[in-house]
């Protein structure tokens, strides 16, 4: 099964920089609390944990242990991050585009409600029926963690897709938390922390921005959240939403290169400052936010919570009584069947009745895979066991020993899953739509002939046609430039490659004005020079930047983009008819190359075609 493009959201670019290391440090930091747990010494576990730490100003103040501390206090920060992602996500992300939010939504809804009705079905009507909402949290961090260790196997798009449902999986786990697990409301604190957050919100309204008062209230929106009975996780959230964000603009990138060239020319003070407060002002505070906060919440806040939380007990009588527990037994349903259960109806049945799409060209195989990993649930899951279960350290030491059963079985049946079926199953398509998804879906049409508007490197007599539907945006699309090169050498005269447009839209935002881009230039006879430029710059493809890779080779990028459009267009919707679902789609005389996109696959492909043209 070949890859195929998918745009990395910036939510999962700022995981792969502190992805792997974070979790890493999240394992340790887990291992070192089962460790210390149980050492000869693993009272002082529990002993440092349970230590008061007040804070005091005058008279008034309040005291919390430093587990608590670490609970409703560290973990308002990550909860913050989560916000910010949410907010991001629905503004400027995937979760803005109706079609292919809709899969993830209904799938982690069928995460949530599935392992919670298994859990409640073992523990209706015991000391352990409060403990519902344990496994219904999947955590982001050791899920993509595991995704990356699996590798090549797990495509973008699936990361893609498990990271859109993680939202709004962390959407639904907080509300069980604000809704199910709040007690003892404070109207009146409840009061002054929603004053508070009006405040923040007018301040935005007045287009204010000085972080030191955003700080000052938010902190005093927790302070009022905690004491009113919420979970200050509820508020961390909301502030994260509340952080402006945007999309980039043309005008403001624009003011920036201008203020930047000035300096360059003519340094001073002045434009320095200028043009600082010009740079940063092309990217939004929430994604400023993020690239500050994320190394903070993978390395330190998530760890910490870990190491003061997993702590649990093992020993022959502590694992005696999981092992008979309907509290361990229900978490572990849930996480490893509920989960599983879950997240596959919820992709299949949406897909079946046509209400959306996955991005790229999945296929069952894979989308299993990930949902048995989507199983592993720890930081949120830990989270819930301690406010459900926080008068009953035997249900919550259970509850605990069912988490980590549960995490290290569906990471286990994942990987299972993934070196056994990670090619198989057929593509997730709706009905009907043309996808190999053995639903009989339509019959591809014939891809249509050379003719003389295609973009064409080598003799119309060449013994094999190679055609490519490519996005100029699509990293697989760059790497396959390189492969293309190597074909051309390798077959000389024998091989005629032709390039047509198939500009993924939906998730590529700058690939038809690219597309565009390359067509004026094909109008002054540039298309290959156009064609070199842009795959060299994949990540630099904004207008301004566009503009001045026409301008480079003397050609007006925006001479008629109407009609080079349709154009592109065209390229695409013939495309489709012809089979292509993703980029890059190769096609060897006419045929689907349905091979791996390297040099050995395309290079058999093309040597297949020579002995049937010699043979004939």
């Amino acid at each position: 099964m070949a890859e195929r493009s998918v745009p990395v959201p910036e939510g999962l670019r700022a995981f792969r920089v502190t992805g792997r290391g974070g979790t890493i440090v999240l394992l340790a930091a887990t291992v070192a609390g089962l460790v210390w747990a149980n050492l000869p010494f693993g009272d002082s576990y529990e002993a440092f944990w349970e230590t008061d730490l007040a804070v005091r100003l005058g008279g008034r103040g309040f005291s919390l242990s430093l587990r608590n501390w670490v609970n409703d206090g560290l973990m308002t920060l990550f909860f913050f991050t989560v916000g910010l992602e949410i907010s991001r996500q629905l503004r400027v992300g995937q979760l803005r585009d109706r079609r292919l939010v809709a899969v993830p939504v209904v799938a982690a809804t069928g995460g949530v409600l599935v392992p919670a009705l298994l859990y409640t079905a073992v523990n209706h009507g015991g000391p352990g029926a409060g403990g519902w909402g344990i496994p219904v949290a999947s955590d982001t961090a050791f899920v993509l963690g595991l995704l990356a260790v699996i590798g090549t196997r797990c495509p973008d798009q699936l990361r893609l897709f498990l990271l859109t449902a993680t939202v709004i999986d962390d959407i639904l786990a907080i509300l069980v938390i604000a809704l199910f697990y709040t007690e003892d409301l404070s109207v009146a604190a409840l009061l002054a922390a929603a004053v508070l957050v009006g405040l923040i919100v007018a301040l935005r309204w007045l287009r204010v921005w000085r972080a030191p008062l955003y700080v000052l209230l938010g902190l005093g929106v927790w302070a009022a959240t905690l004491e009113s009975g919420v979970h200050p996780t509820a508020v961390g959230v909301l502030l994260g939403m509340l952080v402006a964000v945007y999309g980039p603009s043309e005008h403001k990138l624009l003011t920036a290169s201008e203020i930047v060239h000035a300096l360059s020319r003519a340094p001073s003070p002045e434009l320095e400052r200028l043009a600082t407060q010009s740079v940063r002002r092309t990217v939004s505070i929430n994604e400023r936010l993020q690239l500050r906060l994320l190394p903070w919440t993978s390395y330190v806040i998530v760890p910490v919570f870990a190491l003061a939380n997993a702590g649990v007990v093992l020993d022959a009588e502590s694992l005696g009584e999981a092992a008979r527990s309907p509290v361990t037994i229900g978490v572990v349903l849930g996480l490893v069947l509920g989960k599983f259960a879950g997240i596959a109806l919820g992709t299949w049945i949406p897909l079946r009745l046509g209400l959306g799409v996955l991005p790229g060209n999945l296929v069952w195989g894979q989308v299993l895979g990930g949902a048995a990993v989507s199983g592993i649930g720890f930081t949120v899951s830990l989270f819930i066991t301690d406010l459900a279960f926080s008068g009953d350290p035997a249900l919550g030491t259970q509850a605990k020993i069912g988490i980590l059963a549960g995490s290290l079985l569906a990471a286990g049946t994942g990987w299972l899953i993934f070196r056994l079926a990670w090619d198989r199953g057929g593509v997730c398509a709706p009905p009907g739509d043309g996808a190999e998804n053995g639903d009989g879906g339509a019959e591809p049409e014939p891809l249509p002939p050379v003719t003389v508007r295609d973009h064409v490197l080598g003799p119309d007599d060449a013994p094999v046609t190679l055609v490519e539907y490519g996005d100029f945006e699509c990293p697989y699309c760059g790497r396959a430039v390189d492969v293309v090169r190597r074909l051309r050498e390798e077959y000389g005269e024998r091989l005629r490659f032709v390039f047509r447009h198939f500009p993924l839209r939906e998730v590529h935002p700058h690939a038809v004005a690219a597309a565009i881009v390359s067509e004026a230039a094909a109008d002054e006879g540039r298309f290959w020079d156009m064609h070199d430029i842009l795959f060299a710059n994949q990540l630099a493809l904004t207008d301004a930047d566009l503009t001045a890779y026409g301008e480079r080779l003397g050609v007006n990028a925006w001479a008629d983009p109407d009609r080079h459009r349709r154009r592109v267009n065209s390229d695409r919707e013939e495309g489709e008819r012809s089979g292509a679902s993703g980029t890059p789609t190769f096609f060897v005389n006419g045929t689907l190359h349905d091979g791996a996109h390297d040099f050995a696959g395309l290079s058999a492909a093309i040597d297949r075609a020579l002995e049937g043209d010699r043979g004939s």
